[in-house]
């Protein structure tokens, strides 16, 4: 709370006795504790954000692009204010596994010495110190309202659903593709309008391919073949 981060939110915690919690906190940090949310799943905790940031020690695969605490900053606080942003720490034990990755928007990583593990308080610090000095700068340009995590989840749930039933994508396997999906969008930085768009155009999609299964195809080309997933390269 010293650095004006005041919004904890835990997901499926093993031991959480407030009370032993309310001991160890610091007066101005019991209201932070009182107000502290649980949730059973990452993706429910993650719903109301528009913005999540997570933290990683490990590179490559899907943890390419990764910034420095300093850069994330820079980046964040446009966004941050019309959006609701949320850093994301894995348990300090293993981190964050590769599904709960590609729930994020973008990644940081503390740069230290060749001995990279930091607890779960040091980083928590520094990624709240970047934020809080870059904060007090003279304000930026500022970034509209993005897409909520529940609003992007519903596009994809209804992308996958309307992929599978036009035989795009692999109904065995479609989290191959959809990952894919997930990544561009994920780049893009689809704003709240963008969703509705694509779950527009999607909806009439939907209703065209049902007309014409339902006409009898009607002279109509055949559904595209199934999307080949050796011949696609990231």
């Amino acid at each position: 709370c010293n650095m004006g981060v005041g919004r904890l939110v835990v997901v499926a915690p093993e031991n959480c006795d407030l009370k032993r919690i309310m001991a160890l906190a610091t007066h101005a940090a019991i209201e932070v504790v009182e107000e502290m949310s649980c949730h059973d799943r990452l993706q429910d905790a993650l719903a109301p954000f528009n913005y999540v940031v997570g933290t990683t020690a490990r590179r490559g695969g899907q943890r390419q692009r990764v910034f420095a605490p300093d850069q994330m900053a820079q980046r964040l606080i446009p966004i941050s204010q019309a959006n609701q942003v949320a850093l994301l720490f894995g348990p300090e034990d293993r981190g964050l596994t590769n599904e709960e990755i590609r729930l994020c928007h973008q990644l940081v990583t503390i740069p230290t010495a060749p001995f990279s593990s930091l607890n779960l308080a040091q980083a928590v610090m520094v990624l709240c110190y970047e934020l809080f000095k870059t904060g007090v700068a003279p304000p930026q340009a500022v970034t509209p309202r993005l897409a909520t995590r529940f609003e992007l989840d519903g596009m994809y749930a209804q992308i996958k659903d309307l992929l599978v039933r036009i035989n795009y994508i692999q109904p065995e396997n479609p989290d191959y593709w959809m990952g894919k999906l997930r990544h561009l969008f994920t780049r893009i930085q689809l704003r709240a309008g963008d969703v509705s768009i694509i779950r527009g155009v999607g909806r009439q999609i939907d209703w065209y391919a049902g007309k014409c299964y339902r006409d009898g195809a009607g002279g109509a080309a055949p559904p595209p073949a199934l999307a080949d997933k050796a011949g696609e390269q990231d």
